[in-house]
């Protein structure tokens, strides 16, 4: 590698870095997703890694048609600031959707106490939450049909991965060929790491606190959370 390509490299896993740490929309959604969906720690792994393979995978496709098409990079901007939109809107309309279901859900619900009697000299309450209309059926959410993971995917392939195209992939090009793919597989190795450190860090720190008195409206704080990402997007460009 020349100089100029390993210092693409060395600002690629800075951007990288940099462009999942200053973004919360890179994490967030995680976070609280798995908070409310009691997600295992291999399961979010999945699924962020996922996410963070579509986000910066459809980046790097719209990169390489255009250096193979000869496209100007002003116009790959302008493309991916269409595709930022959508993605910002899509987490509007998500996190509002998941956000008045888990509200619903959260006044609906009831406390009930139940005795557990083991002889006839011990026993015990059995405190929890049921639905209306439930039938004491305590099926785990991890085995129900789950469309949450992939409606995420679906959001971050239209996200943008901003720095990628211009900034790295473009210059790269100029060098060589793989020149450019190890840049784009540098900032993607990046991006998907500091991605999974943003979830499980706030995740280790959460199940230190006393949460019970908001388990009953996690799923709502979560669709408030993804709501708030995309509005901070759209209005606010973070």
């Amino acid at each position: 590698m020349n100089s100029e390509i390993i210092a693409l490299v060395i600002t690629a896993a800075a951007l990288g870095f940099l462009h999942t740490l200053a973004g919360p929309d890179h994490y967030l959604p995680f976070i609280v997703m798995a908070k409310a969906r009691n997600w295992s720690n291999w399961k979010t792994i999945r699924i962020t890694t996922l996410c963070g393979i579509g986000h910066v995978g459809s980046s790097i496709i719209i990169g390489v048609i255009g250096i193979i098409f000869g496209l100007a990079v002003a116009k790959i901007e302008i493309f991916e600031g269409y595709r930022g939109s959508i993605a910002a809107w899509l987490f509007i309309l998500f996190g509002l959707v998941y956000f008045l279901w888990g509200l619903w859900r959260g006044l609906k619900n009831k406390t009930h106490k139940h005795i557990h009697v083991h002889d006839e000299t011990s026993a015990h309450i059995h405190v929890h939450e049921h639905e209306h209309g439930h039938n004491h059926s305590h099926k785990k959410e991890e085995n129900q049909i789950n469309l949450t993971p992939w409606i995420l995917f679906t959001i971050f392939v239209f996200g943008p991965c901003e720095p990628l195209i211009p900034l790295l992939m473009y210059p790269a090009s100029e060098q060589s060929k793989l020149g450019t793919v190890i840049v784009a597989v540098v900032f993607s190795v990046v991006t998907i790491s500091t991605m999974l450190v943003m979830v499980f860090l706030p995740l280790f720190g959460i199940k230190l606190l006393p949460m019970k008195f908001l388990h009953r409206y996690m799923h709502a704080i979560a669709g408030a959370t993804i709501l708030i990402c995309g509005i901070s997007i759209e209005f606010l460009g973070l």
